[in-house]
Protein backbone atom coordinates (compact mmCIF):
# COMPACT_ATOMS: atom_id res chain seq x y z
CA UNK A 1 0.00 0.00 0.00
CA UNK A 2 1.10 3.69 -0.34
CA UNK A 3 2.54 5.48 2.53
CA UNK A 4 0.44 8.78 1.79
CA UNK A 5 -2.69 6.57 2.40
CA UNK A 6 -0.67 4.99 5.93
CA UNK A 7 -1.05 7.73 7.78
CA UNK A 8 -3.76 9.96 9.24
CA UNK A 9 -2.36 13.29 10.64
CA UNK A 10 -4.99 14.99 12.88
CA UNK A 11 -4.17 18.39 14.02
CA UNK A 12 -6.46 20.31 16.87
CA UNK A 13 -6.20 23.69 18.12
CA UNK A 14 -8.03 25.57 21.05
CA UNK A 15 -8.13 28.27 23.04
CA UNK A 16 -8.21 25.62 26.44
CA UNK A 17 -5.27 23.41 27.30
CA UNK A 18 -7.26 21.24 29.20
CA UNK A 19 -10.63 20.32 27.07
CA UNK A 20 -7.47 19.76 24.07
CA UNK A 21 -5.69 17.20 26.16
CA UNK A 22 -9.22 15.22 26.76
CA UNK A 23 -10.32 15.28 22.89
CA UNK A 24 -6.94 14.28 21.99
CA UNK A 25 -6.94 11.61 24.81
CA UNK A 26 -10.64 10.41 23.34
CA UNK A 27 -9.19 10.43 19.47
CA UNK A 28 -5.93 8.24 20.74
CA UNK A 29 -8.50 5.92 22.56
CA UNK A 30 -10.71 5.74 19.64
CA UNK A 31 -7.90 4.93 17.04
CA UNK A 32 -6.62 2.05 19.50
CA UNK A 33 -9.54 0.46 20.13
CA UNK A 34 -9.99 0.00 16.25
CA UNK A 35 -6.95 -1.54 16.56
CA UNK A 36 -4.24 1.08 14.63
CA UNK A 37 -1.11 2.58 16.27
CA UNK A 38 -1.11 6.31 17.26
CA UNK A 39 2.23 8.69 17.57
CA UNK A 40 1.57 11.55 20.01
CA UNK A 41 -0.34 14.03 20.93
CA UNK A 42 2.52 16.14 20.15
CA UNK A 43 2.25 19.90 21.65
CA UNK A 44 3.06 22.95 19.19
CA UNK A 45 4.23 26.45 20.58
CA UNK A 46 1.20 27.72 21.78
CA UNK A 47 0.66 31.23 19.86
CA UNK A 48 0.11 34.13 22.20
CA UNK A 49 -2.17 37.20 21.28
CA UNK A 50 -2.27 40.12 22.82
CA UNK A 51 -4.65 43.18 22.23
CA UNK A 52 -4.91 46.68 24.04
CA UNK A 53 -8.17 48.65 24.09
CA UNK A 54 -8.89 52.00 25.24
CA UNK A 55 -11.00 51.87 28.36
CA UNK A 56 -12.54 55.41 27.09
CA UNK A 57 -12.22 57.17 24.01
CA UNK A 58 -12.55 61.08 25.11
CA UNK A 59 -12.04 61.80 28.80
CA UNK A 60 -9.39 59.24 30.09
CA UNK A 61 -7.63 57.98 26.56
CA UNK A 62 -4.06 57.09 28.27
CA UNK A 63 -6.14 54.29 30.35
CA UNK A 64 -5.40 51.31 28.54
CA UNK A 65 -6.87 47.18 29.11
CA UNK A 66 -4.63 44.46 28.04
CA UNK A 67 -5.83 41.31 27.03
CA UNK A 68 -4.00 37.99 25.52
CA UNK A 69 -5.31 34.81 23.67
CA UNK A 70 -3.68 31.99 23.22
CA UNK A 71 -4.06 28.87 20.78
CA UNK A 72 -2.95 25.56 21.74
CA UNK A 73 -1.97 23.53 18.88
CA UNK A 74 -1.58 19.61 19.18
CA UNK A 75 -0.94 16.88 16.26
CA UNK A 76 -1.70 13.15 16.57
CA UNK A 77 -0.47 10.50 13.72
CA UNK A 78 -2.44 7.88 13.38
CA UNK A 79 -0.24 4.80 10.97
CA UNK A 80 -1.54 1.99 9.51
CA UNK A 81 -5.15 2.84 9.83
CA UNK A 82 -8.16 0.44 9.41
CA UNK A 83 -11.21 1.90 7.59
CA UNK A 84 -12.86 0.73 10.71
CA UNK A 85 -10.85 3.68 12.46
CA UNK A 86 -11.45 6.37 9.87
CA UNK A 87 -15.20 5.64 10.42
CA UNK A 88 -15.03 6.00 13.94
CA UNK A 89 -12.80 8.93 13.38
CA UNK A 90 -15.33 10.89 11.25
CA UNK A 91 -18.01 9.86 13.90
CA UNK A 92 -16.46 11.19 16.73
CA UNK A 93 -18.48 13.81 18.38
CA UNK A 94 -15.40 16.70 20.12
CA UNK A 95 -16.37 19.87 22.30
CA UNK A 96 -17.29 22.94 21.94
CA UNK A 97 -14.16 25.57 21.40
CA UNK A 98 -11.74 22.41 19.69
CA UNK A 99 -11.12 22.66 16.00
CA UNK A 100 -10.33 19.73 14.11
CA UNK A 101 -8.31 19.31 11.43
CA UNK A 102 -7.84 15.74 9.31
CA UNK A 103 -5.36 14.92 6.51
Amino acid sequence: MASAAAKIRVKLRGYDSIVLDKSSRSIIETAISTGAKVAGPIPLPTKSRKVAVNRSTFIYKSSVEHFEIKTHKRIIDIIEPTPKTIDALQHLQMPAGVDIEIQ
